[in-house]
């Protein structure tokens, strides 16, 4: 009697053990589906912040205007002049944009003129691209993309270039004022 009650037990026990590494195993494989759920929302979220980083108000690279970045309701960025230190011509009226290709826009204010258009957000390359910038003392446009170099958010570089070829241009940097 001793001999069968002895191997039921074991077999109880081996029953338990099994059922027991079945549930350790799915509480595994749930915790780990979990974290990655919450891995994965952490990174969009971060990924969020940071495109908007360029987000703000920063002095060009002459310190002759102040030009506020912005998101879009189409989730580019643009760039608007919001400041000139000299703002009107010699005769008293305001600067507008001269040199324009396009001569029905020569009249244009240059104060709330709209220079960097339609930058993109590229988490990969850590820099907001496929975009242009107008510049309006020469009445020239370039592709452009912007950046940061490290973790310095204070200064934003900004590349210019021309024939779609990113070594042919410029870069300048824009101090961050707010």
């Amino acid at each position: 009697m001793s001999f069968f009650t002895s191997g039921v037990k074991n077999s109880f026990q081996f029953c338990i053990i099994d059922v027991s590494k079945e549930f350790n195993m799915r509480r595994v494989s749930l915790t780990l589906v979990a974290s990655v759920v919450v891995l994965a929302t952490f990174a969009w979220i971060v990924t969020a912040l940071v495109a908007d980083d360029v987000k703000g108000t920063y002095w060009n690279a002459d310190k002759t205007a102040q030009i506020r970045i912005y998101k879009g309701t189409n989730d580019k960025y643009y760039g608007k002049i919001e400041m000139l230190t000299v703002p009107n011509n010699p005769d008293g009226t305001p600067k507008k944009d001269p040199n324009n290709p396009k001569a029905n826009l020569r009249n244009r204010d240059r104060l709330g003129m709209v220079i960097m258009n339609g930058f993109t957000w590229n988490a990969s390359e850590q820099k907001w691209e496929k975009g242009t910038i107008y510049d309006p003392t020469e009445g020239k446009t370039y592709d452009g993309y912007v950046y940061f170099e490290g973790d310095n958010k204070k200064v934003l570089k900004l590349r210019g270039y021309v024939m779609g070829m990113t070594w042919l241009g410029r870069t300048s940097d824009w101090q961050r004022i707010k």
